[in-house]
Formats: structure tokens, C-alpha cells, sequence
């Protein structure tokens, strides 16, 4: 990974984040307009040559336009996201939608993940230590861009009955990594590589696994990360009781 200068710091924050709200491809002409980088076109499009060849941003086929990288896209999330507060009243609300079902390990997953999906409009999905598989929210992916392909969207529902699959990956996470782990691209497999996943171990009681987010590479990461992490935590402290 090379050493980004300020300004090229700025391009690529804003070319993520434009990416992340449109789907598309973002040229030097829409971070004029909109991102007010204090520089022209030309020194905008140069930069965007430089994050290219240092591997954060690949070129559309379709366009002259730019996308972020997984490797741009890990770096966002460590270093520029800002990352969305949760209002009392937004935990307060996830909460009461599972808080009932709290005596009951198998309706408090199925609850939490359906909550989950709601929350985030992505796909959400939950592992057992007991070799099981939770998910919810499949309608939500199907109005995103990335999964108008049929073969990526036929790939991600085919995987969710695969617990062997879900398993390998949940496993990649590093000991004393941040609670929160994010697998992008080829960190999925080839089947998967325009896919993100987001996600954090949780331990109830006797019983632990995985619960996160699946859904495309530009995932609302600000937004999302904030969510998965406070469903980990509210599995985690109603689990302390059992």
C-alpha cells in the first residue's frame, strides 16, 4: 500500500462515497461540480491516474469514469468513514423488535437478523455453532444495481444453504482484530467477488456464531457498521443471562 498525499486522500473519499450513494462510475467532471476539491478537472483526473496505477481505483468499461477498489474501499473504512451515531431512539427501537423474544435463542436469531435486514436494506444472515443458517431480508438485494445480474444474485441464494461455505469465510477474521470484520472481492471467492460482507461473532450463552450483512462491494458503511456491531453486542449482553 502506498502513501497517499492529502489531495489524493480527498479524490478518493469522494469518489467512494459518490460511488456508494449512485452505483456508477464517477468521473473528474461530477467531483468538480459536487465535491468542491479546490482544484480543476485536469488535476482531478491526474490524481485519479495515480490512485489507478497504485491499485485503489479501476477503470468502467463502459465509461471514462472511475470505481473504487476492495483495497480502496478497506481503506475507507479504516481511515475517512465517519461512521453513523446511533440515536438512543434507534437502539431503543432494534431493541423491542427482539428484546421478547430474549428466552428463546432460536426466535432471538431469527428475530435479530430480521430486524437486522430491515435496518440496513441489505441481506442479512447469522451462523450457529451448531451448523445453522439464519437469514432474512433477500427481497432487499434485488433492488440493487449489482445484483441485476441473474448468475451473482442465482450465487448468492445458492450459498445461503451452504453452512460449510459461511463457516470458511466467518473464519477468516483475525484474533484481536476490531469486532467488526468486512471480506470484499475475492475474499468470497469467485463466485462472489462484486459482494461485501459485514460482520461480527457473537456468543449467547453456550451457543456462538456470526451475524452480518451481505450485499454489493459499495455497501453504506457508515451506516451499516454502526448496526451489524449494536446487534452483536445486544445478542452478546441478553446471552450474559442464560
Amino acid at each position: 500500500m502506498v502513501d497517499l498525499t492529502e489531495r489524493q486522500i480527498q479524490v478518493l473519499k469522494s469518489i467512494i462515497e459518490e460511488y456508494i450513494e449512485t452505483a456508477e462510475s464517477v468521473g473528474s467532471e461530477t467531483l468538480d461540480k459536487k465535491y468542491n476539491l479546490g482544484v480543476s478537472p485536469a488535476t482531478i483526473r491526474s490524481e485519479m491516474v495515480k490512485l489507478t496505477k497504485a491499485g485503489y481505483l479501476r477503470q468502467s468499461y463502459t465509461s471514462a469514469g472511475r470505481m473504487p477498489t476492495s483495497l480502496a474501499l478497506k481503506y475507507y473504512v479504516k481511515n475517512l468513514m465517519k461512521p453513523h451515531e446511533l440515536s438512543v431512539a434507534e437502539e431503543v427501537a432494534m431493541k423491542e423488535k427482539i428484546w421478547d423474544y430474549r428466552e428463546e435463542f432460536d426466535r432471538l436469531l431469527r428475530e435479530s437478523i430480521k430486524a437486522l435486514a430491515q435496518k440496513t436494506k441489505a441481506l442479512s444472515l447469522a451462523t450457529t455453532d451448531e451448523g445453522e443458517i439464519y437469514y432474512s431480508g433477500t427481497a432487499n438485494i434485488l433492488e440493487m444495481p449489482e445484483f441485476f445480474d441473474i448468475d451473482l444474485t442465482k450465487s448468492v441464494f445458492s450459498f445461503l444453504d451452504r453452512f460449510d461455505f459461511w463457516e470458511e469465510i466467518v473464519g477468516k477474521a483475525i484474533e484481536n482484530e476490531d469486532p467488526i470484520h468486512l471480506l470484499l472481492g475475492n475474499e468470497l471467492g469467485e463466485y462472489l467477488t462484486p459482494c461485501g460482507f459485514i460482520y461480527t461473532h457473537y456468543q449467547a450463552g453456550p451457543k456462538h456464531g456470526a451475524i452480518g450483512v451481505v450485499g454489493p462491494e459499495r455497501l453504506n458503511y457508515p451506516v451499516i457498521i454502526p448496526v451489524v456491531g449494536y446487534f452483536g453486542r445486544l445478542i452478546n449482553d441478553i446471552g450474559k443471562s442464560w
